[in-house]
Order: C-alpha cells, then structure tokens, then sequence
C-alpha cells in the first residue's frame, strides 16, 4: 500500500446524499447541513462557490467542488445572489426566514429544482457522517478544492449521471460506490497537482529512502517495527533514517507509525461485527486494552465510544 491508498481508505458511503439540481438564474443555496465533506459536479451552465469568509469560486461544466465541512458556503448563480433556500442537517430544506420551501420542487427521482427546463444543472453528493470520512483524510484536504474539468479525465462522472435518476433495486448500494470512486479519482487527481500543499508525508513518498519506510509502515502496521528494523529494510543506518524521516515526514517513523495504526483503528471501529480486540491485533496491538489506552490518549474517548459515535 503506497501513501496515497492508506489515504484513500477511509471514504466508504453508506446511504448518502445524493441529488441533482436543475437549477434557472437567479438562484441561490445556503448550505448549513454540516456534512464532513460534500462533492458537487457541474454538469451544465455556471455556478459559483462562496464560502463564508472567503472568496467565491466559479464552477464551469465538468468542474467537481469537494467542500470540507462543517462551515457553511452558499452555492449560486453569481456570487451576489441572495439565498432562496437553506439547507440544514439531515437535508432539511426551507426559506431563510425558516419557512417551508415552495420555490424549489420535486422534477423527478433524486431530483429538485426551480423546473425541468433550467440551464444549470448539478450533481451532489454528500457525505453525511464523520464515520463515512478518515479523520486523516479531512486534515489533508483544504476547506475547498476545485478540479476544472479540462485538466483530468473522469469517466465516473458521466456514469454517476445516468445512474443518479434511476429508481432499481440496490441503487442506492451502486450510487455510494459511484460517490466513493468519484472522490478517490478527484483525490487522486488534486493530489498529484503541484499546488495541492499536499502533507508533507505523501510527498515524502516520492523519496527513494523514506517512500520505502512508509510504504513499509502502511502495509504491516501490526509488525513491531523499530527504526533499527527499518533502518534495515531500507538500506540505511539507523541515525540516517530517523533524521531523514522526521526531516521529511515532520515526525520520527515511530510516532508516525502511531498516528498510522490510530487512525487504521479509528476506521476500521466503524465497521459491523467487529470488536476492539480484533481491530487491536490488526493494527499492532497487543489488546484491547493497549488500544484503548492508546486510543484514548488521542482522541480523548475510548474505542467502544467512537464505534457508537457518543462523546
């Protein structure tokens, strides 16, 4: 497993929220749902991001927005045009003044807008749980990240398209693993741009000595590494590796290789059927309750906690 797979495990989505907008000028969302992390994909006319505090971004057709929560932003035909609709959480919709909304309709199956006819349309995708999105994949992201459509190609988008509109059993199964692919090749795409401020261990993946040590650390976390261990597998002395990891890295492999196995446990908690013990021994633990005394020191709750999603 190389740098950028450990990142792109965590995404699984489980029932989310997926909608097209067919939308006709002047139009205006105000988004408070509070989802981790919201993906929005420009099929047709001009829409712009604002978010609060920060400048617009315009979107043009074939443009995916991946928005990392929880602030609120606005979606909108122009950047001064004033909200017509807020969405809250649980994608609780009504007028700014908390009203019901009659201005947006029901033009079909996960479908809304101002009517059929619109000159903009938008496909959404949220995801709704914190669960459904690593903790370490949210840190790597900035608050918003734009792809314009002419400079990758993704196939999934036109599919995600078809397949959003069709009312057939287990769709709602194709459609999160549609929303999971879309995000991982986005991810994927953002992440090889030089302008991506990508963290400093996923590009400490592309050195020839500590690529090799994460790349180490990423497919066995439960061995019980030391630096001399992987000094050895990497060619160097033990005093060169430590110096170069935490050079590059931003901190000593061992301590990496914690937050490493933290966030594996966090991931793998909220899978069903299985238990603290389990999970300790996949990620290198000896038991539950090294895990949880581990687990607890970083992030303030026990494992059994997180699994619930209970403070």
């Amino acid at each position: 497993m190389d740098a950028l797979a450990g990142l792109l495990t965590g995404p699984r989505a489980r029932g989310a929220f997926l909608l097209r907008s067919i939308m006709e000028p002047p139009w205006c969302l105000r988004i408070e749902d509070r989802a981790p992390l919201t993906l929005v994909a420009l099929v047709s006319g001009d829409a712009w991001i604002v978010p609060d505090g920060a400048a617009p971004v315009r979107l043009s057709p074939g443009d995916i927005a991946l928005v990392r929560g929880p602030d609120p932003y606005r979606v909108a035909d122009a950047p001064a045009t004033r909200p017509q609709a807020v969405i809250h959480p649980g994608q609780h919709c009504t007028t700014v003044t908390g009203e019901p909304l009659t201005e947006l309709t029901d033009l079909g199956v996960r479908t809304w807008g101002t009517g059929p006819d619109g000159s903009t349309v938008m496909l959404t995708g949220t995801y709704q749980m914190d669960s459904e999105i690593s903790r370490r994949l949210l840190a790597a992201l900035p608050a918003l990240v734009v792809l314009p459509g002419d400079t990758w190609d993704c196939p999934v988008l036109p599919l995600l398209g078809e397949e959003i509109v069709k009312d057939e059993p287990g769709q709602e199964a194709v459609l999160d693993r549609l929303l999971d692919l879309l995000l991982i090749t986005g991810l994927r795409a953002w992440f090889s741009r030089p302008e991506s401020d990508a963290p400093r261990w996923f590009r400490a993946h592309g050195d020839p000595v500590v690529g090799r040590a994460l790349r180490l650390l990423h497919n066995d976390p439960a061995r019980p590494w030391t630096v001399a261990a992987l000094a050895s597998r990497t060619g160097v002395s033990r005093a060169a590796l430590a110096r170069r990891f935490t050079r590059l890295v931003g901190e000593p492999p061992i301590a990496y290789l914690t937050g490493w196995r933290l966030a594996l446990a966090a991931d793998l908690l909220r899978e069903p059927d299985t238990t603290v013990g389990a999970v300790a021994r996949q990620v290198g633990y000896g038991s539950s309750f090294a895990l949880s005394t581990a687990f607890k020191r970083v992030h303030g709750i026990s494992p059994q906690q997180h699994r619930v999603g209970t403070p």
